[in-house]
């Protein structure tokens, strides 16, 4: 059982923990870091993206050092007992893994900001839609 002063191990997972899994992250270190300890993951990683990075650091969070990291990796280096697992994307939630050690499961869905943001005709529009998801993460950390 877990040392009541030891905070809560949450995983944010995502398909390419790039941008819905960062900023989780990224506002559970911010507002509840106290209560916390975050990690993000990706089935398929693809890097962080710039305009997830851009879009928090305007609400002051800053995510420039994270990592996108495989679930795999993140398992590797920071073991495998979670007291939460939280799926951002159906795909992660469909083909979420088994987590051992009681680690509970749950779906919050999220809309890509990428995908969202592929037909925007400026850098400003298509921070719009990342904005949005943004604050969208942050109303769901702040009421883990």
């Amino acid at each position: 059982m877990r040392d009541a002063a030891k905070r809560n191990r949450v995983l944010f997972l995502c398909t390419g923990a790039s941008c819905r899994s960062q900023m989780a992250e990224g506002w559970a270190r911010a507002l509840r870091g106290d209560e916390y300890e975050a990690f993000a993951a990706g089935l398929e990683p693809k890097g962080l993206n710039p305009l997830a990075l851009k879009a928090m650091a305007e609400a002051g969070v800053d995510i420039s050092s994270q990592r996108s990291r495989s679930i795999e990796d993140v398992l590797a280096e920071e073991g495998d007992e979670f007291d939460l697992v939280v799926t951002v994307c159906g795909h992660a939630h469909e083909t979420c893994p088994v987590f051992p050690a009681g680690a509970r499961v749950i779906h919050r869905g999220f809309e890509d900001p990428p995908k969202l943001a592929a037909d925007a005709k400026s850098e400003e529009e298509a921070l719009g839609h990342y904005r949005r998801v943004r604050d969208e993460i942050r109303e769901f950390v702040v009421g883990l």
